[in-house]
């Protein structure tokens, strides 16, 4: 598009930016759901193959892991190369490595589509994206978008498991799998119609800005610039404790309760069904959450909200055990709405603090490099666990554990210092 055709563009008083918000909406939502999907083939992957829980569980991890590691570098190809080629790319990718699943016959191919493909073509559609796409798009009320689109992941992860496990239970795990694809296909299309990478390509400033200006190119190679942001966040006791915390964040939601939550249901005599709707529950209440956090972050001190969300996070952790000992599904229930009001609140509140501590620039690559530390916690806790359970036949033990991190997690969040500026963050 010109300079000219840019100009002459009439005004509207809709703000396309929100067509954008939307479109990424749905693709961390279809991203997270299938990331989720993996919990879902757990046990029907166990009693099919003869893999155990803890073979299985691993290569869970391995797919977490990738999923945060490539985060920072999604980060530096969205600047590059736009939102719409990496998102379509990765989608497709994506798409391709499901479409060929449902052909596994060997653990090694397991671990290649779903430790390794899976992992890194969900992770170019990570938090980052959503971060990106709020820094691009909006000046103001930019909290409430990164709550919206945080949300979004979460919600999906959580609300596509009951159709999943549904399909598993009723014709098989293959029908999940190809329900899957068929849902990547049409957002994928609905991308590649509609996203576009800047507001100037639609004639209009970032919202909350009467200023339109080109894009700033990005400089820098797309593989060292993280790198070299890395280096320069790791001087930073602030990244250190956003990292910190982000670990015990990943250890005690889609690593723990997201892959293993139906599982441990199991273990008390849960359908899987059922099981998988109490996940849906907390998607449910985590949409309202995670969005409500964003609105808050952006009127009230972001460290005090982080260090609410992991207490409370911590207390319902710590009653899981009993709520699935009792066999009251009362109990389940409120389990689900208190855990899934808090499931992923930490994030807009913990990119804020990142923003602020590291400037628009670097947040988006910075803020990445925080989410490889939340995917390592995950990571750790998909393995753990698994290994626990095997080990000791129960989870309990890892849900305590997870409980007691998260009182951790809150007081480091407490030593963030208030208000740090850039300048004294990065010469730190």
């Amino acid at each position: 598009m010109t300079e000219e055709q840019v100009q002459i563009r009439p005004k509207s008083r809709f703000y396309y930016g929100w067509i954008i918000v939307l479109l990424t909406f749905a693709t961390l939502l279809i991203s997270a759901g299938i990331r989720s999907l993996p919990s879902v083939l757990l046990v029907p992957f166990q009693n099919e193959f003869g893999w155990s829980r803890g073979s299985i569980s691993s290569v869970i991890s391995i797919g977490i892991f990738l999923y945060g590691l490539v985060g920072p570098f999604s980060a530096a190809l969205l600047l590059k190369f736009g939102f719409r080629k990496v998102i379509v790319a990765s989608l497709a990718v994506l798409g391709l490595s499901l479409a060929v699943t449902p052909l596994i016959r060997s653990f090694w191919q397991y671990e290649l589509l779903w430790g390794i493909v899976s992992g890194l073509a969900t992770g170019m559609m990570a938090n980052v994206l959503g971060v990106t796409v709020s820094n691009q798009w909006f000046v103001k009320r930019k909290g409430l978008v990164v709550g919206l689109l945080t949300a979004s992941a979460a919600t999906g992860q959580l609300l596509f498991l009951p159709l999943f496990a549904k399909l598993t239970s009723e014709l098989g795990w293959r029908y999940a799998v190809y329900a899957a694809v068929f849902s990547i296909v049409v957002v994928l299309a609905a991308v590649a119609v509609w996203m576009r990478n800047h507001p100037y390509e639609v004639g209009a400033a970032p919202y909350g800005s009467t200023e339109m200006a080109k894009p700033v190119p990005f400089k820098g190679n797309i593989f060292l610039a993280p790198l070299q942001n890395l280096r320069m966040a790791l001087g930073s006791a602030t990244f250190w404790l956003l990292a910190g915390t982000f670990f015990f964040c990943g250890l005690s939601t889609n690593g723990l309760i997201g892959t293993h939550l139906i599982a441990a249901c199991g273990d008390h005599g849960i359908l899987e069904v059922a099981a998988a709707g109490l996940l849906a529950m907390m998607g449910v209440f985590d949409l309202f959450g995670t969005t409500i956090s964003g609105w808050l972050s952006d009127r009230f001190d972001s460290r005090k909200l982080l260090f609410v969300y992991y207490g409370f996070r911590g207390l319902s952790l710590l009653f899981l055990p009993y709520a699935l000992n009792s066999a009251s599904p009362y109990m389940l229930v409120a389990f689900s709405v208190f855990y899934g009001l808090d499931w992923i609140a930490t994030v807009p509140p913990t990119a804020k603090l990142a923003g602020e501590a590291f400037g628009k620039e670097r947040s988006g690559m910075i803020f990445g490099w925080v989410v490889v530390a939340h995917q390592i916690g995950a990571s750790a806790a998909a393995y753990g666990a698994g290994a626990l359970r095997d080990w000791l036949g129960s989870y309990s033990q890892a849900f305590v554990v997870a409980g007691f991190l998260c009182f951790i997690a809150s007081v480091m969040a407490m030593q963030i210092r208030k208000n740090q500026t850039r300048s004294t963050s990065l010469s730190a």
